[in-house]
This record gives C-alpha cells, structure tokens and sequence, in this order.
C-alpha cells in the first residue's frame, strides 16, 4: 500500500489510539494528455480537501496512452488505481483480466437511472456486466460559419439554387447541398472539413456514424456476424455519401483529423466542420478563434431514413484489478457519481454523463455548444468493443481509406472486402464459426 507522506505537511495525519501517526492514502488516475485530464485533477482536489485522500491524475500524450496503460496492465503492475479509458477498452480490459467487474456497484447505486442510457452502454457494459463508470462524455459533432449561414444575400442564392432555406442542415441531403454551395475554391472559400486520417479513428468515426445515420450497422455484435451487415445496400450508400463530401473539403485533406478540422474554422476556410465536442471550446474562445462569436454548432444530422446518429468518443472510469487500493477507489467512485459533483464536473469544463445534470438548462446554456452536446448524447452509437478492435480498426482503415481519399474501386467492392476481413478476423478468434 503507497502512502502519501506529505500528508503531514498538508495537515491531514490520522493519530491512531496508539499515537502512531498514519497518513491519507494516495490514489493514481491514468488518463492522455489533455484538457479534461486537467479539469479531473482541479476537481479531485476536492475529493482530497473532504477525505483527505491525495488524489493525482497522471497523464501520457494520445500517441502513448494505450501502449502504456497495457503495457502495465500486461505487467500486473499497480502503478495506476484508476484509468481512464476508451470504450473499446472494455473487452480488452475485461476478458484480460485488467478492469473491476463494477456490476455490484452499478445496481446498488442505481447507475442505469442516473447516468444517460447510451453512456452505460458504451462506456461501461460489455458481455452483460459493467465495468466503467461514464466519466467524458464527447461525440462527433459539427461547427459552422453562423455569419455565412445568415447572410441575405447567400441564403437568396440558395433558397434560388436548391428551393429551400439555408439553415443547419437537418439531413444529409441538405448537409451535402451546403457543402457544394459555399465550396468555391477561387476565393479561397470551402463546403466542408471532415475526419480523413487513417492512423487510428479518425476518418472510421466520421464513416460510422454517416453509416448509422443511414440505417446501417457495422456487423451485428451479438452474433458477430458481418457479410450482409458490413456491406448492406444502406452502408454502401453512406460511404458513397462520405466519399462525395470530400469533394467540398480544402486542398490537401486527405489526412485530417481534429487539429486541422478547428482550424478550417479559426482560418475561415470551410462552412462547416466535423469534430468532437471536447476540441469546441477552442472554437468559442475569442483568444484561439477570430470567427468565435460568429461560430455555431450543430448535431451530426439525419439520414435518408429519418435515422440520427453520432460516433461515440469520450471515456469511462475504471478501477485496475492489480490496485493495492480498490477499496479506496470505490469511495472515490462514489464520490464521482454524486449529483453535485457531475455538475461540478461539467462546470470545469468536464462532460459529464449525468442524466439530471445533461438536461439541466444550467448545463445546456453554459456554452455556446452544450446543447448541441446534450443532443448527441441521446444518440451516440460505437464502434466494436471487443478485444481485438484495433485489428477491426486497421482492416477498415485499409478498406475505406483509398475509396474515400483516392477513389480507388468503388464502394461496395470496399464494403465487400472489409466484410470478408472482418469475418475472417472473428473466426480466427473464435467468435464466428
């Protein structure tokens, strides 16, 4: 067990009967570096000045964050109490052994009432059992150019153009109609920015949910079965639809993800902007973006049918079954899901998954984006979560990317090919027959 010796400096010593001396225990929080990771240690402090519990939140860049939170996993080692870890992490952390089955904590708190349905899903369920508690709420979202949207004289040109008003677009008809309207390369002027980047989820993120939003899914999870799913009529039309939205993305777009997708805003190059919620607030910051006041945002719209979906992103809390302070971590834990501290979470600028906090109109007019957040809450859907999802990842990476960038094939030739890998990859682990 790790003690915190400075404990006595910060004044919190126990004095046992004896007059022996024992100090507060320290928990470790493994987490990338980023702006959230700051938010939880300003908000652990507190957990600190009620319990007297030093809490630390110890960060590693996005680059380094799986390999090395495995890497001690694999280990058995106890360097972190805590971790703070993507949703496709459940099958790995789960049927490896690594992550606390929480399902007993989940029922006696009563955790499916009071965090948002689709967090508990994809967050913290895998195989019937719950092993996260929803901790960073994100999902794909989108910026525009509120200024260009309400121009007179640009939304004459487009109601003569295309017969309806220009506004948020609500379809993706309308979304692919506005990105060939403001797409005029001669004034240095652009429709669209969206996901592209093959290294990991990047450009997979903005396909699935195009996918989802068009009533098709990646493969069925329960079965595992795949040809039929993966390739459907409704996903080949949705890469097609993707496809057809790179045609209106800025020069040099073939490997973006969600730096240049902020600055096809801060740079006034694009109309509209895909991107996850945790990267706006630079966007509503006047300091880091000149077109602040006159950015707005939107949910990931509908598709054909009338289907609405977001790509999942965000992390779940987990406790490390190689701890040396599981117990402690429980009451840290239930600490986290209290009320009061969810809203303190999501006024530091966390994005909490608390149900009663989301749909509170303090949380929802905090930022300019909030709402539009609380939205794709309710809608989020997930990539795979089982173990060897990275391999899923590649495969589809190495599928849709030359489609998609570099028009290779078509799309149902990259659909067919994904679904053959992928039913090949669940038969060698023994997950299809």
């Amino acid at each position: 067990m790790r003690m915190k010796l400075t404990g006595v400096l910060a004044g919190i010593g126990l004095v046992l009967s004896s007059g022996t001396s024992v100090f507060a225990q320290e928990l470790t929080i493994f987490w990338a570096e980023w702006d959230p990771a700051n938010y939880l240690q300003e908000l652990v402090n507190e957990y600190t000045a009620e319990t007297g519990v030093t809490v630390r939140v110890e960060t590693t860049p996005w680059a380094d964050f799986q390999t090395k939170a495995f890497a001690e996993f694999n280990a058995h080692g106890d360097a972190y109490d805590l971790v703070v870890g993507d949703s496709q992490w459940l099958g790995a952390g789960s049927e490896g052994g690594h992550f606390v089955d929480l399902t007993e904590f989940f029922e006696k708190h009563n955790l499916h009432e009071v965090f948002v349905p689709a967090t508990i899903k994809y967050y913290s369920e895998y195989n019937g059992k719950y092993w996260a508690i929803p901790t960073e709420g994100d999902a794909n979202g989108w910026a525009y150019r509120k200024d260009w949207f309400e121009d007179p004289a640009e939304k004459a040109a487009f109601k003569e153009k295309y017969g309806y008003e220009l506004d948020v677009p609500k379809d993706y008809k309308q979304l692919r109609d506005i990105a060939e309207f403001f797409h005029r390369p001669d004034e240095g002027r652009y429709g669209i920015a969206i996901y592209t980047d093959n290294s990991y989820d990047g450009l997979i993120m903005g396909v699935e949910q195009t996918i989802f939003s068009y009533g098709g899914e990646l493969g069925d999870y329960g079965t595992y079965q795949v040809q039929g799913i993966t390739n459907s009529p409704e996903n080949i039309e949705a890469l097609e639809m993707y496809r057809e939205l790179y045609q209106f993305t800025p020069p040099n777009w073939g490997k973006t993800f969600f730096l240049e997708n902020n600055q096809a805003i801060t740079e006034g190059l694009a109309a509209m902007s895909m991107n996850y919620f945790a990267f706006f607030p630079a966007l509503a910051n006047p300091a880091t973006n000149p077109h602040a006041e006159n950015t707005g945002y939107f949910v990931n719209p509908a598709g054909p049918g009338g289907a609405q979906f977001a790509a999942l992103g965000g992390q779940g809390m987990s406790i490390v079954s190689y701890s040396q302070n599981k117990e402690e971590a429980f009451k840290f834990l239930e600490w986290f899901i209290r009320e009061d501290v969810q809203q303190k979470w999501g006024a530091l600028g966390g994005y909490t998954c608390h149900a009663a906090v989301l749909e509170s109109e303090e949380f929802r007019k905090a930022t300019p984006f909030n709402e539009a957040f609380y939205q794709s809450m309710q809608i989020v859907k997930d990539f795979w979560a089982v173990p060897e999802y990275a391999e899923l990842l590649s495969q589809m990476n190495n599928r849709v990317y030359p489609y998609v960038v570099g028009g290779q094939g078509t799309a149902k030739e990259a659909l067919d090919g994904l679904a053959a890998d992928w039913e090949e990859t669940f038969k060698r682990y023994g997950r299809l027959n």
